[in-house]
């Protein structure tokens, strides 16, 4: 199923629309803030619940107590993405079909629930850029996304069945169950939080859209963001300005 993507107008419109002071919402739900609006282009990152363990962001947090909260704040995310980069934990996103599952999945109600702008599926993590529709939050679909794959994820890795979209429905839920493939001990597939950013303007958006295409180059799986399969970059026409796929 491919990604239509908005015309640049759609996206100015979008745009324009999230400066209007009563849309978004902060909200703190476990360990993360995240903003919710309708009206916001998103980019989430979520991850598999090995590919970070908590010793490894304490040590993060307890090297970087010194620096004050404006650069302490961006240098985590910088050694978080470094770490996710290196390809840490089982890394079972690695498995074309485990990535197309979780493509099909997030691209399923793409046009109905939200409207994918970018995407790109990592071995132990993936990044959408999308904006919600409707009354749906960008909470309520991430966790239908990783309900649902969670479940095929780990039906997978224990019986090798292709792990299809067919069954139950894509609704909210928590994480998928237990899976022997990964590391021993493991209770979930993806990890209980992700990372979220609303686009300001169109200069983010481009430089975001750049971000996620060329992920898969800055960790060294491939040389051009072209070539990664489980990725829009393929998609793309005329550059992040467009605002569009093929």
């Amino acid at each position: 199923m491919s990604a239509e993507q908005p015309e640049r107008g759609a996206l100015r419109t979008s745009l324009a629309a999230r400066r209007r002071p009563d849309e978004p919402v902060w909200w703190d739900r476990g360990f993360l803030p995240h903003v919710e609006s309708s009206q916001l282009l998103q980019h989430v990152c979520y991850r598999l619940a090995d590919s970070l363990p908590e010793p490894v962001v304490q040590q993060m947090e307890d090297e970087l107590k010194s620096l004050p909260p404006s650069l302490r704040d961006p240098e985590k995310e910088r050694r978080v993405n470094a770490y996710l980069d290196a390809g840490h934990g089982s890394c079972v996103l690695r498995d074309p079909e485990i990535a197309r599952l979780v493509e099909r999945t997030f691209l399923h109600f793409h046009g109905q629930r939200y409207q994918i702008h970018a995407w790109c599926v990592m071995p132990n993590h993936v990044h959408v850029l999308f904006q919600p529709l409707g009354t749906w939050t960008m909470s309520k679909i991430v966790a239908s996304w990783k309900s649902f794959t969670g479940r095929r994820i780990s039906a997978f890795v224990q019986t090798g069945l292709e792990p299809g979209l067919g069954g139950a429905g894509l609704e909210p839920g928590g994480p998928g169950g237990r899976s022997p493939g990964l590391q021993p001990g493991a209770t979930r597939i993806w990890q209980r939080e992700y990372f979220d950013r609303y686009i300001r303007d169109e200069v983010q958006y481009a430089n975001v859209v750049d971000y996620i295409h060329n992920n898969p180059v800055k960790a060294g799986l491939v040389a051009e963001p072209q070539q990664w399969a489980s990725s829009s970059a393929a998609r793309w026409k005329d550059g992040p300005a467009s605002g569009r796929t093929k």
